[in-house]
């Protein structure tokens, strides 16, 4: 199943039970309007995400950057050896490039909300970890904008050496761990346009 119609099929059954609930009078007729109205909604946020994350992939490939598909959500891995040189939040040279695709993808695709989100391994206090991750978070969402980006629904922040996605006992895995990542994500209220064959522009659910 693809993700369009996955997502579509999870909001039509979840349009359909609050359909149901609000019309007490016609269940049947109140699931069937809010089947149509929230599949529809999670279909057209499905197909964006689907075109978004098609052409990150495409301008990500060979950057080192991973791109991920989580649920409605897609997440851009960053790592360490390619973003920040070791305690610092200047960015580095092979870091312009993914930096510039992803600007240009973000114009083109402008509806998302975007979260940077900075992290550090554990050497080191916690108190300077977090600052240099709130730093580096910071210093790609200022050239993003610097680029064109909007700043409307953008948000930087630090976690330090929280969540690591490896161990901090060995050199690789605090490599791992040294990482920005940008998530993007639907913004509640926004309308997005389901696929073309429909014709149709619908209300994102919240």
């Amino acid at each position: 199943m693809g993700k369009t119609a996955k997502y579509g099929g999870l909001g039509a059954l979840a349009g359909a039970l609050a359909g149901a609930a609000i019309d007490h009078n016609n269940r049947g007729k109140g699931a069937l309007i809010g089947a149509a109205v929230v599949g529809a909604s999670a279909a057209g946020y499905g197909y964006y995400a689907d075109q978004q994350e098609k052409k990150l992939r495409a301008s990500m490939a060979n950057t080192g950057v991973e791109v991920q598909r989580q649920g409605d959500q897609i997440k851009l891995i960053m790592p360490g050896n390619i973003t920040f040189a070791t305690d610092s939040a200047n960015i580095a040279s092979s870091f312009y490039q993914p930096l510039n695709n992803l600007a240009n993808s973000l114009k083109e695709f402008n509806q998302n909300q975007i979260e940077i989100v900075g992290y550090t391994d554990s050497t080191g206090s916690r108190q300077h970890n977090m600052d240099l991750s709130q730093r580096r978070a910071q210093s790609v969402a200022t050239y993003l904008t610097s680029q064109g980006v909007s700043g409307a629904n953008l948000s930087a922040r630090g976690a330090g050496p929280d969540n690591p996605v490896a161990s901090n006992a060995d050199v690789n895995g605090r490599a791992q761990n040294r990482r920005v990542e940008v998530n993007l994500k639907a913004i509640p209220g926004q309308q997005y346009q389901a696929p073309a064959q429909q014709g149709q522009t619908y209300q994102q659910y919240p």
